[in-house]
């Protein structure tokens, strides 16, 4: 079959390990809105589409052997000392550096990704940077008062409580190719990751959510397996759903993947299923996470196990 996710980050990166297990073809559709250390830099001093959430996505995709393996930490090392260096991903510096020669962000990735050897393809959700601005609750003594909040790091940071958010500029195109991938996949991803900083982005891009509309891939989403402190600290999982249906109002799902050692009671077991409902979708239980020397479950998704659950939702897919 072949998968597409969407996504950013350690959230993405782990589903794409788990895709290439599962699928022929893998695509990454990647989130442009970051904004702060190296990616951050670039996207100022060169203009460039941040490129660091794109580097970790081609990563995960490179070939396995040794010397492709050696380049893959390369690319993911990073500079120290306090000079103009510091802080720099080496494959961020690549990156840039291709696109410079090339002139074209896709022509960019293709390149990096021969010298990786990379089984897939990764591409930007839209060819134009962008920034995220969130409304925000909870920063004044009033907690009616709603301030709104613009940068991926700030967002990401906030103390207060993010209700919802929007791409600067708005309504931005999608990349080429990331619609046609969508519309030809047998199994679509999106999730885990960053909830209002690298998930529902994608969903927020017109093309890309007429595309999730329309397509007859077996759609799944992939909770997070604990709330991040900052953007969704004190979220239920049946929280993160109804935020989703928020900002994606057109788009339904076929399946929510939780892995049952999630501390979830009764209770709020009954509201996830209700509002996986709610998306057209239904709950599948499957241990998705690693677990710890001491036998507990860490807030890590485990490539492998997370690839014998996206086979288990595409076959639970196929007979919606």
């Amino acid at each position: 079959p072949s998968l597409v996710a969407l996504g950013g980050g350690h959230g993405l990166s782990a589903t794409l390990r788990a895709g290439r297990i599962v699928a022929e073809e893998v695509t990454a559709v990647v989130t442009v809105a970051d904004d702060g250390g190296s990616s951050g830099r670039l996207r100022r001093e060169l203009g460039i589409l941040p490129p660091g959430d794109l580097r970790m996505a081609l990563c995960a995709l490179a070939a396995d052997d040794p010397e492709h393996a050696r380049l893959t930490r390369l690319f993911q090392h990073r500079y120290g000392g306090t000079g103009a260096l510091a802080g720099h991903a080496v494959g961020n510096l690549v990156f840039a550096g291709f696109w410079e020669m090339l002139g074209d962000p896709l022509e960019a990735l293709e390149a990096v990704g021969s010298i990786l050897g990379v089984t897939g393809r990764v591409l930007p959700m839209s060819p134009v940077a962008l920034d995220i601005a969130a409304e925000v609750v909870g920063l004044e003594a009033d907690p009616r008062v709603v301030r709104t909040i613009i940068g991926q790091v700030a967002v990401a940071t906030t103390p207060g409580s993010v209700r919802r958010v929007r791409l600067i500029p708005a309504d931005p195109p999608a990349a080429d190719g990331v619609v046609e991938a969508i519309e030809g996949a047998d199994i679509v991803v999106l999730g885990p990751g960053s909830w209002f900083t690298s998930v529902i982005p994608n969903t927020l891009v017109p093309e890309i959510a007429a595309a999730l509309a329309r397509t007859d891939a077996t759609k799944a989403l992939v909770l997070n397996l604990a709330p991040q402190p900052g953007e969704t600290a004190g979220f239920s999982a049946e929280q993160h759903l109804h935020v989703l249906r928020q900002h994606a109002p057109e788009v339904d799902f076929d399946v929510i993947l939780v892995d049952p050692r999630m501390p979830l009671s009764a209770t709020e077991r009954e509201h996830l299923d209700r509002a996986a409902a709610g998306l057209g979708a239904r709950v599948l239980t499957a241990e998705i996470a690693e677990t710890g020397p001491d036998g507990t479950m860490r807030s890590v998704h485990d490539p492998v196990l997370l690839a014998a659950a996206l086979a288990g939702a595409a076959s639970a897919g196929a007979v919606r």
